[in-house]
């Protein structure tokens, strides 16, 4: 399928043909994660959107305090949770700019949304993020009710990086016996270091992500060659998926990301854990919870489907 046009209108707006990419701004990375907000708020504007109550709080992590949204429905619960990790190459974006997604999912699904704000490299490299991550998942599913949660029913999610985290939390959770989790929401998630596949090959330039982004993003994350071997890195290179949560991978066609998300699906499928993979045609990196795109309604109504049935 060809691009989609609601996608090259997004491209022609946010990152033209010719314009420097992230990783060519001369600028300290603090003020490029200044102008990525800057660039969500101005595509998302808007009325946002509706929830029973949000709430900030701290949940302990191996160095300090872990800030975190916690998004809670309207009615009574206790509600289902969901641990949610936001993308941005481990490096940019925060609970700002991640607040719709969250707020699309809390409704859909009818659960309590936790957004993680976990430590960012370059500052903290690989593995503060996974660790991070690890330790509010843990915590939130151990303490559920007092987010307005039920223990037997906490999932974990996030996008790009934050799949990858995801990814990486429930091996985490596996190996170091607990959480229970009843699913893991994988969307466009990174799953491996090597770059080398053929939708690196044919996406590497173009359409909003690119692989000299990518690049930059794990030299700031993951500087050393031999961590981006560990699974806890590169999840895809785990020896074996077996005993994992099931999952729900999202795709999109024209994606740096796409081969190596679906690859990580076969080999959950192939270890016997239940997976649904869907590719949305047409559609780039960063469609999920951006309202510019039609694509993105479904792909929310996919994974509030496949949440819902996971909570029952």
């Amino acid at each position: 399928m060809p691009l989609h046009p609601q996608a090259r209108a997004f491209i022609d707006q946010v990152a033209p043909p010719g314009s420097p990419g992230l990783h060519q701004l001369d600028l300290p990375v603090p003020e490029i994660r200044n102008l990525v907000i800057t660039m969500f708020t101005a595509t998302q504007a808007g009325e946002p959107v509706a929830v029973g109550r949000i709430e900030e709080r701290t949940v302990p992590g191996p160095a300090g305090p872990i800030p975190v949204r916690v998004y809670t429905p309207a009615g009574s619960g206790p509600f289902p949770v969901l641990v949610y990790f936001h993308g941005g190459g481990w490096v940019i974006c925060n609970l700002d700019t991640h607040d719709r997604a969250c707020r699309l999912l809390t409704t859909a699904i009818g659960c309590v949304v936790v957004s993680v704000d976990y430590r960012l490299a370059p500052e903290h490299p690989f593995p503060a993020a996974a660790e991070d991550c690890y330790a509010a998942a843990k915590y939130v599913a151990s303490h559920a009710a007092e987010f307005g949660g039920d223990p037997q029913r906490v999932a974990i999610g996030g996008d790009s990086a934050g799949g990858n985290l995801t990814a990486v939390v429930a091996q985490m959770a596996r190996n170091k016996g607990g959480p229970k989790l009843v699913h893991q929401l994988l969307i466009y998630p990174v799953t491996d270091a090597a770059m080398d596949t053929t939708s690196y090959r044919e996406n590497a330039d173009g359409y909003f992500l690119t692989t000299e982004m990518m690049a930059w993003f794990w030299n700031h994350y993951v500087p050393s060659k031999a961590d981006r071997h560990s699974p806890y890195a590169s999840p895809l290179r785990a020896s074996d998926l077996a005993g994992l949560p099931p999952a729900t991978v999202l795709t999109a066609e024209f994606d740096p990301l796409r081969d190596e998300g679906e690859a990580y699906a076969a080999r959950l499928h192939d270890a016997k854990v239940p997976v649904k993979a869907v590719r949305y045609d047409g559609m780039i990196h960063g469609f999920f919870g951006n309202p510019l795109f039609d694509a993105a309604r479904r792909a929310l109504e996919d994974a509030a489907a496949a949440l819902k049935a996971a909570f029952r």
